[in-house]
């Protein structure tokens, strides 16, 4: 899918073409030049096009190119007043593989839609779209998202940037090493168990999964399913505010979606807002954690008292977590995947053959319990809010791991009983239908990202953003990427 390098003449005539420099710039940056007439959206993808060209190669993050379709639709936009293009103003952005972009190769990460090309874009992608967006590229993604490292049988792995030899996570893997690696500047991803936070971790960079409803997409399966949600990735904490701000908003295809706010989140973000009191905990008391993980988690929110706020130690009763996930996860697989288990069941990978059936063995009294216990841990984690501002904890509970390793199966002891338990501080959260995102907070010995996952009481995007922005500047990690690829150690 991928196109041949086309050059132009910019609409500026002095102004340089594909000035990779650009790359560092951050996206608030990026749609401030786009707003003035410093870049024209045609600039940037040039700039994409080589960037990608230059690196993509070691990593797979975008393995699907669409920069005619771009071209077109910056063109288009470019007809319109500067400072009248949308929010995003022309602004790039990378569609994870698992969502809908008209005209474009959606392939899921599945052999069974290796040639799938959809007619209709998802409401998420018409949405960012109409608010300035350019769509150029989709991005890598396990098979339907299942599984928290990215890869695939239609495009392969795609590797850490800061050390080849290791994951990315997943799912939103692709999108994570393309901010990282400068091929992009904002991305889009989507959460059930982590799928923004892990690559986010893994990565170095930020990413957020929002509330219930506050970006919406075209349902699928059911229309009130609710464990996984669309949402931003950047390199940092305005850049996502941005992204979010842009994404956010009702429609009336997705009846779950909220409106929008009457404050921007990046104005909440850069209004200076403070916790009082904030929660750190090393394992929510339900999994195991790498011992350098938590150091260095623990000792990033112990920051968080340099700017007088107070820090405890603290978390909700979450224990019925991995019992509840597990049957809600399955059942959600089985509304959504069944009729390809009937049909195509040899082109599926075992592990999403495993989650069908769990779900199709479901029982009702399975389920009724297992949605007793997902609104008495949501009960639980309101009253907790009470107190506390924001709740911490480790984004992932292991350092970036081999590639070949399809997943996490034993940590600090402790093995695994399949494959998405060891996702468990993130998938805790995602049943408690609180916002969460994943911010750098330090490298390992190996020199390894590491994220600290920052939790807010529901619908909290806004104190949560702000909260994420003081301790990104307490702990100095903005402008870590984006990278060349690193070569393993």
């Amino acid at each position: 899918m991928t196109e041949p390098p086309a050059r132009r003449r910019n609409e500026r005539e002095n102004l340089p073409v594909a000035d990779q420099s650009l790359i560092r710039e951050t996206a608030c940056a990026v749609v401030d030049k786009l707003n003035k007439g410093e870049v024209t959206p045609l600039d940037l993808l040039d700039v994409l096009e080589k960037r990608i060209a230059d690196v993509d190669g070691k990593v797979n993050a975008l393995p699907t190119l669409c920069f005619d379709r771009a071209r077109k639709h910056a063109n288009e936009l470019m007809k319109r007043p500067k400072g009248e293009r949308g929010l995003l103003a022309g602004m790039p952005i990378p569609i994870k593989d698992l969502t809908n972009v008209a005209g474009v190769l959606t392939t899921q990460g599945s052999p069974i839609y290796r040639d799938n090309i959809p007619a209709k874009s998802d409401v998420l992608v018409e949405h960012l779209e109409a608010a300035g967006g350019v769509v150029y590229a989709k991005s890598n993604t396990p098979e339907f998202g299942a599984g928290a490292n990215t890869f695939n049988e239609v495009f392969g792995p795609t590797r850490n940037p800061w050390d080849t030899s290791r994951s990315a996570a997943g799912s939103s893997g692709g999108a994570a090493v393309a901010l990282a690696t400068g091929t992009a500047w904002l991305a889009h991803g989507s959460d059930m168990g982590g799928s923004l936070r892990n690559p986010a971790s893994f990565c170095g960079i930020v990413g957020l999964r929002p509330s219930i409803g506050r970006v919406a997409h075209t349902p699928a399966a059911a229309i009130d399913r609710n464990l996984g949600v669309q949402g931003p990735m950047a390199r940092n904490v305005e850049d996502l505010a941005l992204l979010l701000d842009a994404m956010s908003g009702e429609h009336p295809a997705d009846p779950l979606s909220l409106p929008k706010l009457p404050t921007s989140f990046l104005s909440a973000v850069r209004g200076g807002g403070k916790p009082k009191r904030v929660a750190y905990s090393r394992d929510l008391g339900i999994t195991p954690v790498d011992p350098e993980v938590a150091a260095i988690t623990r000792k990033a929110a112990q920051r968080f008292a340099d700017a007088g706020v107070i820090v405890e130690e603290a978390h909700p009763d979450l224990s019925e977590a991995h019992e509840c996930f597990h049957v809600l996860r399955a059942f959600d697989f089985a509304l959504s995947k069944a009729a390809l288990l009937r049909a195509k069941r040899d082109q599926l990978k075992p592990e999403v053959i495993w989650n069908i059936e769990e779900g199709l063995k479901l029982s009702v009294e399975k389920l009724e319990r297992a949605e007793a216990q997902r609104v008495a841990m949501t009960a639980r984690t309101l009253e907790f809010f009470e107190k506390y501002d924001l709740l911490l904890t480790p984004a992932t509970i292991v350092a970036p791991f081999p590639v070949e390793n399809r997943y996490v199966a034993e940590c600090d002891g402790k093995k695994f009983d399949n494959y998405v338990e060891w996702l468990g501080i993130v998938y805790a959260i995602t049943l408690v239908c609180c916002p969460a995102l994943s911010l750098p907070c330090g490298f390992t010995a190996s020199g390894l990202p590491v994220g600290l996952q920052m939790v807010s009481a529901p619908r909290g995007e806004a104190p949560l953003l702000a909260g994420a922005r003081m301790l990104e500047d307490i702990l100095g990690v903005r402008g870590s990427t984006p990278i060349d690829p690193r070569p393993p150690k």
